[in-house]
């Protein structure tokens, strides 16, 4: 069977879907993460081992960095991105005169850890729907908050899980970091989306959710607001794509009712991965629109759960191009037989 190769229409990238190499969950091998050693700084009672926290919920009392919390966020102690710089970080101001190869701007920005949980071995699948509203909602108000400083051009949040996630600590946590600057991968999507708006008059992600809605091949899960699928050029085995149905471009633009519909799906999604496969690692990203100028009629915030089950290598580093053993259709089959409820019961 020749293998096929899709074009990602969110990006142009390129995927090869190489079905001859199809593989099942329990086909991956999976390295484990290390087990806890010595005091997790995310535990009670160790709220004095992170930087001052600005922002938990949960508390009864008003006693900020003491226990009785629900979910914390806290400065990185290690920040890869900081504010402690006092000029421009406009690109113009630090390019004028440089005529040379190599640019550099001062890399101001912020880098937060939202803990999610009180309990050191609660995964993220296994944290309750209400927890994860929780989660969410401190996302969401940090989103709400970073956006006020005319610095920040956008925000990325994101999960890793597990030693091939990039995890640094076993107590599942989620990350915010603000940059000056817009990612090249998010400035490629905006591209892709205006120019398939300028020449269609649809939101490219719009159209794709009607469309798999309609095909339902690729769909994993479908609620009132949200449809989870894995789309048709996954660069990775399982990929899995979490749209809102109404049109937004930006993720703190959410409302209550998709934020608890969000928490269900999430959970649902996530603990469908754990189910399927044996401590998967994985990331989770959202994709949302830059602060910075008016994205509205054409782009569309969504979440990518990439689940780190097959290695990039030479091939992916040099061209660019993704491999993927399993076909998104595969993929979805398969975890719809893994979803909480189809595997428990």
């Amino acid at each position: 069977m020749i293998s096929e190769l899709r074009r990602d229409p969110t990006s142009g990238a390129w995927v090869a879907i190489a079905s001859a190499r199809s593989r099942r969950p329990s086909d991956f091998r999976i390295i484990h993460g290390e087990q806890k050693t010595g005091t997790c700084p995310f535990c009670y009672g160790s709220e004095h081992m992170t930087p001052p926290e600005v922002f938990a919920l949960g508390r009864k009392i008003e006693a900020p960095n003491a226990e009785g919390w629900q979910v914390r966020v806290v400065p990185n102690k290690f920040p890869a991105f900081s504010l402690d710089y006092e000029g421009s970080v406009d690109i113009e101001s630090h390019t004028d005169g440089q005529d040379g190869l190599y640019v550099s701007i001062p890399a101001v920005g912020i880098h937060e850890v939202v803990v999610e949980s009180p309990e050191h071995d609660s995964t993220f699948g296994e944290h309750s729907e209400d927890q994860m509203e929780d989660i969410l909602t401190a996302i969401v108000t940090r989103f709400r908050a970073l956006r006020e400083d005319d610095r920040l051009k956008y925000l990325q949040a994101f999960k890793n899980w597990g030693r091939q996630g990039g995890a640094s600590l076993s107590h599942s946590h989620c990350q915010l970091i603000a940059v000056p600057i817009v990612p090249r991968e998010i400035q490629v999507e905006l591209d892709h989306a205006r120019q398939h708006k300028d020449r269609t008059g649809k939101c490219l992600y719009c159209q794709t959710v009607e469309e798999e809605i309609e095909g339902r091949e690729r769909v994993l899960e479908e609620s009132e607001h949200f449809l989870a699928f894995c789309p048709y050029a996954s660069k990775f085995p399982y990929e899995t794509w979490i749209v809102p149905k109404r049109h937004n471009e930006a993720f703190e633009e959410i409302s209550r009712d998709e934020l608890a519909d969000l928490a269900t799906m999430l959970h649902q999604v996530v603990r469908t991965f754990e189910l399927a496969f044996d401590d998967v690692p994985y990331n989770i990203v959202w994709h949302t629109a830059p602060w910075k100028g008016d994205f509205g009629a054409y782009y569309h915030w969504h979440l990518e759960l990439l689940p780190r089950l097959a290695t990039i290598a030479g091939f992916e580093l040099g061209t660019g191009y993704y491999i993927n053993p399993t076909a998104p259709e595969v993929a979805a089959a398969a975890l719809r037989e893994s979803m909480p409820g189809h595997a428990e019961g």
